[in-house]
């Protein structure tokens, strides 16, 4: 455990969240939690391309909600760091993948080994020297494209629904002009809702259901390993926490605890296997919104992240009402409401990949790579935005390392 970071405690927590709270880090705690619950929607698709029973994907989805609505409000309350957790997207694309071909409780397995192989990552202290040895440019400029769809969807709108488009945009400006102690973010949200109201939304599908996670039994096959358990560790490790971690640290935050997180993911993971899920990490596009600048003062974002996890826990029983009110909702209004949470930490993390002189052009490819959103061995395009973007800028830029100092290099 010694490798373990130390965080506050967790005795204090409820105090210093009632201290800490205030409008802007609960703002963008409910914008976060709101982006989280849609990435439901993400699940539901997959394992209904995959033919998955309706009633499996619901659980799929409910025990995603519960479990790592529990660790989210766990990391982030211990750290005091905004630290939300949710669950790997591309690892769920795999999940609803895989259970056709080796079957549930095999994958389940493949979950648990994945789990494990996180968890020990993290207890020996191998994720904390990884992060140690990637140039900070090369990480913002991974986690700068991996953003860069979150502003570009904000933006599409424009083209189609332009005038709601337009309203919660301006609504988001404007206010951040003349009103400074009103979150911008709220202001737009409400302007959004208020445009919804007055052209008649239709709320009459919306149909409300109670379910609770499920427990079920992994089996272990080495087929399951290979095909999905092997490229899930790779995942966590390598993509998940990195990009996670990235974004803490591009807000300002010196100390990440890029050990602790790896392993909590990998505990989190194992238990997850056990109730037909098939990971917990830190959320990233969750992280950006929680560590942003709208989340108010600087020691007091965690508090954002620990909404984040109480929504996804009150909300689970009841996803089956929620996936009826986000259907109700237009596309735009979520893309357009994460596009403006995550534009602060977007021009952040672009200033430091490409504002300085040191490893630009892996930061230019880990950007490039990152924003692509290719699958190379059907791992995602963010760990190899990093490994690629650390290759070319030891190829063309060996002098911008530490190590070539004599001295180790940070992030």
């Amino acid at each position: 455990m010694k490798h373990i970071e130390k965080g506050i405690s967790l005795r204090h927590a409820p105090g210093a969240f009632v201290r800490d709270i205030n409008v802007d880090n609960a703002s963008t705690g409910l914008v976060a939690g709101i982006l989280g619950l849609s990435v439901g929607v993400v699940h539901i698709s997959a394992g209904s391309a995959a033919g998955l029973d309706s009633s499996f994907i619901m659980i799929w989805v409910i025990s995603y909600l519960m479990i790592n609505g529990l660790f989210g409000l766990l990391v982030p309350a211990y750290y005091r760091l905004p630290l939300p957790m949710a669950n790997s997207i591309p690892g769920a694309l795999m999940f609803a993948a895989v259970i056709p071909v080796v079957g549930l409780e095999a994958a389940l397995g493949a979950t648990l080994i994945a789990g494990a192989i996180s968890l020990v990552a993290g207890l020996t202290g191998v994720m904390g020297m990884v992060m140690r040895l990637i140039p900070m440019p090369i990480v913002m400029g991974m986690v700068a494209g991996m953003l860069l769809s979150f502003g570009l969807n904000m933006v599409k709108p424009l083209e189609n629904a332009i005038v709601p488009a337009t309203i919660m945009i301006l609504a988001f400006f404007v206010s951040a002009r003349l009103f400074r102690k009103i979150p911008p973010l709220v202001v737009a949200m409400l302007a959004g809702i208020v445009y919804l109201i007055a052209t008649g939304v239709d709320l009459s599908g919306i149909e409300a259901t109670v379910r609770f996670p499920e427990f079920s039994t992994p089996e272990f096959t080495l087929g399951a390993f290979l095909a999905y358990g092997l490229p899930l560790a790779i995942i966590l490790v390598g993509m998940e926490t990195p990009a996670g971690v990235g974004l803490v640290k591009g807000m300002g935050y010196k100390e990440v605890p890029a050990n602790g997180i790896t392993a909590v993911g990998g505990l989190g993971t194992m238990v997850s296997s056990f109730f037909n899920l098939h990971s917990t990490c830190i959320a990233a596009p969750m992280t950006g919104i929680c560590s942003s600048p709208e989340a108010g003062e600087h020691d007091k974002r965690w508090v954002a992240a620990v909404i984040a996890g109480a929504i996804f826990v009150v909300c689970a029983p009841f996803y089956g009402y929620v996936v009826s009110l986000l259907e109700a909702t237009p596309d735009y209004f979520i893309a357009i409401i994460a596009g403006l949470a995550l534009m602060r930490v977007i021009t952040s993390s672009m200033a430091i990949a490409f504002s300085g002189k040191k490893h630009e052009m892996g930061a230019l490819f880990a950007f490039l790579i990152a924003a692509s959103g290719i699958q190379i061995l059907e791992i995602g395009a963010t760990f190899w935005a990093l490994v690629l973007g650390v290759v070319v800028s030891m190829i063309f830029e060996t002098k911008d390392f530490e190590f070539a100092k004599g001295k180790p290099a940070a992030v």
